[in-house]
């Protein structure tokens, strides 16, 4: 096996929330197919706000094996949250998520790293071709999958399967927030990292707990619309704001003139005094509103691309523990 780069061929970054009884059979699972491929490793999990034993049990799993470390949050901040920490301390070449409920199967690792460091991708999704949840859930799933595809051009047959692949190039130059995790993919392209690859993968039945899914992920294609704007606008706002603006500004400009003229060309020309002063007419209104939306589209495109010329810090979330990046602190 050839190795480069950072001492830790794999990182995998795992949100987990109330999942205590699912961490130890995980933990041991993924510890023999590293062990059995040789790999050097390091699982990362990322307590997001769990209200049960799931961080006395990272911690416990810690103490006897120092590769798998933690990170608590002080509250739920989601998964796009614990998936953007994660990243930030993997030091991994290859970066793996996962979700902590056992669903996803840490056999399926070796050969996603062979796809990263060999096949030459950039970022691998799973696809869960045969799944065990309700018809509730992969329906849903089916329509946000049909959309993305429509939309961003990627050919992925399921976006929002946790377990992907990706070179530590791509976690270290993305930003993930709010529910933007189903649309990584997506924010990957659009940053410029367009080799993007699919394996099909064991998905398997949850053997602890309850699935966290919601109405609240319906609101999947407001995100997926926010990305796709901010891909193609997010730092050249400009052109999205002041071509519209301009030709709002151009319509309510040419019919103004026209009013005006009509005008002046009765008076002056034809000699017929006008009956109806300008502003009367319907027309002298919708001139105005143009020209106002005109300049208001202008001056928020002007004000958007100086905001876009700023430096944007990545947002932290209070972490209130962690435990194997450093000395275990209580902050």
């Amino acid at each position: 096996m050839i190795r480069t780069g950072s001492n830790i061929d794999i990182s995998i970054v795992i949100p987990a929330k109330d999942e205590e009884e699912s961490l130890p059979e995980l933990c041991q699972w993924i510890s023999r197919v590293m062990q059995t491929h040789g790999f050097s490793y390091e699982v990362i999990f990322i307590d997001d706000g769990s209200t049960d034993g799931t961080w006395n049990t990272i911690l416990g799993i810690h103490d006897s094996n120092p590769q798998v470390k933690g990170i608590r949050f002080n509250r739920n901040f989601g998964k796009s949250a614990a998936l953007q920490t994660g990243f930030r301390e993997a030091q991994g070449k290859v970066v793996v998520t996962m979700d902590a409920d056992l669903q996803d199967s840490p056999d399926e690792i070796p050969e996603l790293y062979k796809m990263i460091t060999q096949d030459g991708y950039q970022l691998v999704s799973g696809w869960k071709k045969k799944r065990h949840d309700p018809i509730s859930k992969t329906l849903p799933s089916k329509f946000y999958n049909a959309l993305t595809r429509r939309i961003s051009g990627i050919h992925l047959h399921d976006f929002n399967c946790g377990l992907k692949a990706y070179q530590s190039v791509v976690i270290k130059n993305i930003s993930v927030y709010g529910d933007m995790h189903r649309y990584i993919p997506v924010i990957a392209k659009w940053a410029g990292f367009k080799k993007i690859g699919e394996k099909v993968v064991d998905h398997r039945e949850r053997k602890y707990g309850h699935s966290k899914f919601g109405l609240g992920r319906m609101r999947g294609v407001l995100d997926l619309l926010s990305i796709t704007f901010m891909g193609k606008f997010g730092k050249k706002p400009m052109h999205f704001f002041g071509t519209f603006g301009t030709l709002s500004f151009l319509v309510g400009f040419i019919f103004t003139a026209k009013l005006f003229w009509d005008k002046m060309s009765s008076l002056f020309i034809d000699k017929i005094p006008v009956k109806r002063d300008i502003t009367d007419q319907p027309l002298f209104y919708l001139a105005l509103v143009a020209l106002v939306i005109g300049v208001q589209l202008f001056v928020t495109g002007f004000l958007a691309e100086m905001l876009a010329m700023q430096s944007l810090s990545k947002r932290d979330y209070l972490v209130i523990e962690k435990v194997g990046m450093e000395d275990r602190v209580k902050v």
